[in-house]
Formats: C-alpha cells, structure tokens, sequence
C-alpha cells in the first residue's frame, strides 16, 4: 500500500523534478581558485636590501631591517602588474650602534620626522629571459625622483626571488645634507641591491 501510495506521488511529479538533485555546494572554479592562491606575499626570511656608499674611496656596506612590498604581478603579462616598495628608515644600519644613530639624524635619513621611504611603479617591462624592467618614482626625505630599475627573476620550489642593483645620488634626496655635502669625503653614488623573495607568483 505505502508502495503503490509513493509510485502514485512520484508519477504526478513534474518531470523536471524528479530529475533534479540537491544542489552541491558551491565551489570556486579552478581559475578562480589558483587566483587566489597565486596573491604574491613577500618573504621577509631570507630577503634583503643593502646599500654601499664609499666613504673618502673605502666601500662601506648597510642594510635596511624593514621593509614591505605589496605586488600584483603576471610574468606572462608584466604591463598589467604593479609594485608597491615601502622602507622603514629609522632600520638602516651599518654595523656599529654609534654610526646607526647618526643615520637617524636630520642630516641623513632624519627617520624620526621623515620615517619611510617609498617607490610607486608606474610601468613593468619584460626584457626576455626572466629579466624585466620596473620604471616608477622613489621618494626619500620629501624628494621624489623618477627611476628605472632592472629585475632578474628566477623561480624554484614555489618561491620566484627579483634581485637587483641600481645606482642613486644620495644629495638628490637630501641624504648627507650640510657639511656632509661635501663628495669628497662621502661620494655622491650609493649603490643599492636587493634579493626579494615572493610567494605566490605565476610561472615565467
């Protein structure tokens, strides 16, 4: 009786209902979902941004503790991409407690009025083999210059590392302002390199 009671009822179904199912969960789709996985994230273990000057002809190495990169970039589509580099100033160090201090100073970094340093891409070049060319504005102490600089990229294990060189004059940026103006004693070219390592970035 309960048989032939539910045959009766499924029978008088429309035929639309007795094919549909519970709806599954909704799941991203694959692109969708590698696009969230593939958000690039800077890896600060293992990165780093150093600068030498030379002081009266000695190179003299520093490096900067802190810093951020925020990053929207396809290899296969560099032109779209974006870089956003932010620098703590007040962590740039050379070793020695008594020489840190005076790059805090108004006369250097003056990092406790000024405390970060900026660069905003404005155009991102492939120039073949993994090399790219990232084109923007640097700002340091309220002066803001217009800059190229040249990226090799290179990717193992999930990580893609970007390092690079490139070469500033530190009286543009009031960097050695007033007696320390004086190139002779501390030159003008300071060069600054760099090893970033990202997370998340597409293939090359």
């Amino acid at each position: 009786m309960h048989a032939l009671l539910a045959a009766s009822l499924f029978t008088a179904l429309p035929a639309s209902w007795a094919q549909s199912k519970p709806a599954a969960a909704t799941k991203p789709s694959a692109p969708a979902a590698a696009a969230v996985a593939a958000t690039p994230q800077l890896q600060t273990a293992g990165s780093e941004l150093l600068f030498v000057s030379r002081q009266m002809g000695v190179p003299v190495e520093g490096r900067f503790k802190k810093f951020d990169a925020q990053l929207a970039f396809d290899p296969k589509k560099p032109e779209t991409g974006r870089v956003t580099f932010s620098i703590e100033l007040a962590s740039a160090s050379i070793g020695a407690p008594e020489f840190d201090a005076e790059l805090a100073k108004a006369a250097w970094f003056d990092s406790k009025r000024l405390p970060q340093a900026s660069f905003q891409s404005s155009a991102i070049k492939a120039m073949g083999g993994g090399k790219f060319e990232v084109s923007g504005k640097l700002s340091i102490k309220g002066q803001s210059r217009d800059l190229s600089v040249p990226i090799s990229l290179t990717q193992a294990g999930g990580v893609t590392t970007a390092s690079g060189a490139f070469v500033l004059k530190r009286l543009e940026f009031k960097i050695g302002d007033g007696e320390w103006a004086d190139t002779s004693m501390v030159a003008n070219e300071v060069q600054v390199k760099f090893k970033l390592l990202f997370s998340g970035i597409a293939p090359l």
